[in-house]
C-alpha cells in the first residue's frame, strides 16, 4: 500500500498555456517542482470530475517525456484519478490521444509535446490538457489553470509508486484505501482500426502497388523522427504493404535526430530533396507530435496547405467517412480563402475562426463542421477534435486513387475550377520580443487612424486600396463566447489580404508571422513568390518589419 504525500511548493511566473499548451525551454520544467505545480494546477482545474475518473497520458517521445509520464503518474494517483492510459513508452501522437479520449470516453487527456519546435535538452518541451470531446482545452479552462498556477501553494503525489511503460499491460497499485490503475497501451492500434474504418484501405493499396491499367504510385513519407514513426511503418508497410524504402526516418528520437520537426519546405529539406531528385510521385511529412502535415507531388510540387484543404473538400465524397454527408467547411483567419470558393460551390457552411484548433471544436460538437484547416501546415475532420498529419496524407492518397490524376494535375484542374488564392507566409523566430510588441502597437494605431480606410499604396506595378484594417475578433456561433485580438488584417479591394500575428507556440523571444494572400481567376500558373513580391514589399513596408525585428529576412518562407 502506498500512501500520498502533501508537498508544499512556490508558483512559478509564467505558466500561461498558450494557442496548445505550457511550452518552455526543456531547462525550464527541470526547475524544482516547475512541472509538478502545472500538473497539480490541471487536475485542480478539473477537480470536480478527478476523482474516480480516467485520464489519456502521452506525448511525442521528445527529451523528457518519460520522466514527466512517471510525475503525471505519481501526482494523478495522488488526487484521486483512477485509471490512466498510457501510451507506451510514452508514445502517443496529439490525434491519437484525441481518439482514445473519445473512443473510451475519459474525461481528457495530458499530452506531451511542443509539436513543431525543436527537442533535446537545450531545446523545447511541453504540456498541455485535452477536454472529453478530444479537443485542445478552451480558454475558459486555460485560463483556469493558470489562475490556479499562480497561487498554488502544495500538490499531492504518491512517490513510491514504480510503473514500468515499456511494458503493454495493466498495472494495479494500492493507494491507502484505493485501487490506482495503470494500463499501458498499444499507441498506435487503435488509431489504425480507426483509419481502416475512415478510408478504403483496399483502394489505396491498389494505388501504391499498381494495376494492369497503372504503374505503382510511388511514395516517399517522412516522420522527421517524430512521434509518427510507429503509426507510419503500421499502416504503409504492414496495412498498404508499402516497401520500406517508402519511409524514411521513422524512429522517433528525444532530439529527433537533431532535426527541426516542422514539414515546411525549409525543415523537411531532406524529403524534399528526395522527392525532386529521386522516382516518386507523392512525399508527406509530419511534424514532431503527428498533427502538421506537408503534401508534394513529384518534382516535389508543392501543395500549400490552403490548397490542400480546398482540394479535399472538393473531393470528399471519395472518403467512406464522408458518404454519409458533408456539414460545413472552417478555416483559421490567416488561412488563405481557397476553400471558401468550395464551400459556396457546395452550398455548405463556411467559417473563420481564429488560429489555434479549439476553434473548430465547437462547431463539430454541435454538428456544424466536417472539414478544416490551417495554412500552418494542420489539417484535419470531424473523426478527432485534433489535425491529423496522417490522416491528411490517406486522404489524398484516396483522392489519387479515384481521380487517376498527378498531384499537380489535380490541382491545376482545381484552379482552372475555383482560381488561386496565391499565398505565402513569412516567419521571423525568436527575435527580440519588445520591439515586436511594439511594431503590433504602432501597425495597429495605424491602421485604425482616420484615413487609412479607403487609402491607396503603390508597390511595384500595383496600386492597393485599403477596405477592410481591423484586428480579427470572432464570436463563436454556438457558445457566442468571443475572442479578440486575434491577428491584424489588412484587406485590399481586389481581395488581396495582408495579415500580421505574433505566434503563441513558440517557447523564446518572439515568432512574426507575416501572411500574404492574393486571388486570381485565370493567371492560375504563375510562381507564387514573384505573383506575390508587389503585396510582400508593401507588407514589409507598412508594418517596418526590417527595422522591428532586426532582419533582413525571414527565418521560413512557406
Amino acid at each position: 500500500m502506498s500512501g500520498v504525500v502533501t508537498v508544499n511548493t512556490n508558483p512559478y511566473e509564467g505558466q500561461k498555456p498558450g494557442t496548445s499548451g505550457l511550452r518552455k525551454k526543456v531547462k525550464v520544467f527541470l526547475q524544482e517542482n516547475y512541472t509538478e505545480n502545472f500538473v497539480q494546477s490541471i487536475l485542480d482545474a478539473n477537480k470536480d470530475a478527478i476523482v474516480g475518473s480516467t485520464l489519456v497520458v502521452g506525448g511525442d517521445g521528445r527529451y523528457l517525456v518519460k520522466e514527466v509520464v512517471d510525475k503525471i503518474i505519481k501526482i494523478s494517483a495522488g488526487n484521486g484519478v483512477a485509471k490512466l492510459m498510457v501510451g507506451q513508452n510514452g508514445i502517443l501522437s496529439t490525434p491519437a490521444v484525441s481518439h482514445l479520449i473519445r473512443k473510451y470516453k475519459t474525461i481528457g487527456g495530458i499530452i506531451l509535446t511542443a509539436s513543431h519546435n525543436p527537442g533535446g535538452i537545450n531545446n523545447d518541451f511541453g504540456i498541455k490538457f485535452n477536454c472529453a470531446n478530444g479537443g485542445p482545452a478552451p480558454d475558459g479552462t486555460t485560463n483556469r489553470i493558470y489562475d490556479i498556477s499562480t497561487t498554488i501553494k502544495q500538490y499531492k503525489i504518491v512517490p513510491d509508486i514504480a510503473c514500468d511503460i515499456t511494458k503493454v499491460g495493466v498495472q494495479k497499485f494500492k493507494v491507502e484505501d484505493r485501487e490506482f490503475v495503470v494500463e499501458i497501451i498499444d499507441p498506435v492500434q487503435d488509431y489504425v482500426d480507426y483509419m481502416k474504418e475512415i478510408f478504403d484501405f483496399p483502394k489505396i493499396k491498389s494505388l501504391l502497388q499498381g494495376s494492369d491499367q497503372r504503374p505503382p504510385f510511388k511514395i516517399l513519407i517522412d516522420s522527421m523522427n517524430g512521434v509518427t514513426g510507429p503509426y507510419v511503418r503500421r499502416v504503409f508497410i504492414t496495412e498498404l504493404g508499402a516497401s520500406e524504402g517508402s519511409v524514411t526516418r521513422t524512429t522517433p528520437l528525444e532530439d529527433f535526430g537533431g532535426a527541426h520537426p516542422d514539414p515546411n519546405l525549409t525543415y523537411a529539406a531532406d524529403l524534399v530533396n528526395a522527392v525532386k531528385n529521386g522516382d516518386y510521385d507523392f512525399g508527406a511529412a509530419f511534424d514532431g507530435d503527428g498533427d502538421r502535415n506537408m503534401i508534394i507531388g513529384r518534382d516535389a510540387f508543392f501543395v500549400t496547405p490552403s490548397d490542400s484543404l480546398a482540394v479535399l473538400a472538393n473531393h470528399l465524397h471519395h472518403i467512406p467517412y464522408f458518404r454519409g454527408g458533408v456539414r460545413g467547411l472552417a478555416r483559421s483567419m490567416p488561412t488563405a480563402a481557397a476553400v471558401d470558393r468550395v464551400a459556396q460551390a457546395m452550398g455548405l457552411e463556411m467559417f473563420q475562426v481564429p488560429t489555434g484548433w479549439k476553434y473548430f471544436g465547437n462547431l463539430m460538437d454541435a454538428g456544424r463542421l466536417s472539414l478544416c484547416g490551417e495554412e500552418s501546415f494542420g489539417t484535419g475532420s470531424d473523426h478527432v477534435r485534433e489535425k491529423d498529419g496522417l490522416w491528411a496524407a490517406l486522404a489524398w492518397l484516396s483522392v489519387l486513387a479515384v481521380a487517376g490524376k498527378s498531384v499537380r494535375e489535380l490541382l491545376e484542374q482545381h484552379w482552372r475550377q475555383f482560381g488561386r488564392n496565391y499565398f505565402t507566409r513569412y516567419d521571423y523566430e525568436e527575435c527580440p520580443s519588445d520591439p515586436c510588441n511594439e511594431m503590433m502597437s504602432e501597425l495597429e494605431r495605424r491602421m485604425t487612424s482616420p484615413g487609412f480606410v479607403g487609402s491607396t499604396h503603390k508597390s511595384g506595378d500595383k496600386t492597393y486600396t485599403v477596405e477592410v484594417a481591423d484586428n480579427f475578433s470572432y464570436m463563436d456561433p454556438v457558445d457566442r463566447s468571443v475572442a479578440m485580438k486575434q491577428g491584424l488584417r489588412i484587406v485590399f479591394t481586389d481581395g488581396s489580404r495582408v495579415v500580421y500575428r505574433l505566434s503563441g507556440t513558440g517557447s523564446s523571444g518572439a515568432t512574426v508571422r507575416l501572411y500574404i494572400d492574393s486571388y486570381e481567376a485565370k493567371d492560375v500558373l504563375g510562381d507564387a513568390q514573384v505573383m506575390l513580391k508587389p503585396l510582400v514589399d508593401l507588407a514589409l513596408e507598412l508594418a517596418q518589419l526590417r527595422k522591428y525585428t532586426g532582419r533582413d529576412a525571414p527565418t521560413v518562407i512557406t
